[in-house]
């Protein structure tokens, strides 16, 4: 491991690591971070190049990203842990949860999508265009180049084929808002796909996780107690 993630931790128990979105931190999940801490050992962390953590030479990648976290748990002798990751996160998890499928005690996948075809046209045409020009301008930059990478990771990124999704054996909740920028049919295929999957949709837009989170978190919570 080229760098060393920067991380949040409160609790003693079982370990629950959080996986923030694109271009966020750790503190994005300052509301579960408590929530959670009674009953597990809650680690928040900050992604390649996100918040507090290095940028570090390696691709700026999903696929990067879930070695990073298979780092992380090896250097820090965690050797299953509850998952939840949301946007980005949830795509890191799902890659990570299809190599390692024995490090994941249970996978909550919060507005995850598959493909850049999984997200609303409206919302993808604005990150593809923002994309070209922030690329247009990474060698003359440093912001530009540092966008092109974030945004790069929402047009180039992830690359998961459904069929793929047999591979994860850990308990799954599948959760998305109403009004989610992942179209509703793309949730529902992810849940799909996962052997056993439970899906919940959630009053709310993306940000359910920060914006409505007594009920994200009842409902994770609630999924939690099934598998005990």
């Amino acid at each position: 491991m080229d760098i060393a993630l920067y991380y949040q931790e409160k609790g003693k128990k079982e370990p629950f690591i959080l996986l923030h979105g694109n271009g966020e931190d750790g503190s994005y999940f300052k509301h579960q971070i408590d929530y959670f801490s009674d009953r597990y050992r809650v680690i928040a962390l900050d992604t390649r190049g996100h918040g507090r953590s290095p940028r570090g030479s390696k691709p700026f990648t999903i696929e990067q990203f879930s070695c990073d976290l298979y780092d992380f748990m090896e250097e820090h002798a965690i050797p299953e842990a509850v998952i939840l990751g949301f946007s980005d996160g949830a795509n890191i998890a799902m890659k990570f949860a299809m190599k390692y499928p024995d490090r994941v005690r249970a996978l909550i996948l919060n507005g995850g999508n598959l493909n850049p075809g999984g997200v609303k046209m409206t919302t993808q045409l604005l990150i593809e265009i923002g994309y070209k020009i922030a690329k247009r301008f990474a060698s003359k930059s440093p912001k530009a180049k540092r966008n092109a990478e974030l945004l790069g990771l929402m047009v180039n990124d992830p690359n998961i084929e459904g069929d793929e999704l047999a591979k994860i054996t850990a308990p799954t909740l599948v959760i998305c808002g109403t009004n989610d920028m992942i179209r509703e049919f793309h949730t529902k295929e992810i849940a799909k796909n996962i052997p056993n999957a439970r899906l919940s949709i959630v009053k709310g837009n993306h940000f359910i996780a920060n914006k409505r989170y007594h009920t994200f978190n009842k409902e994770v919570e609630g999924f939690l107690r099934t598998i005990q």
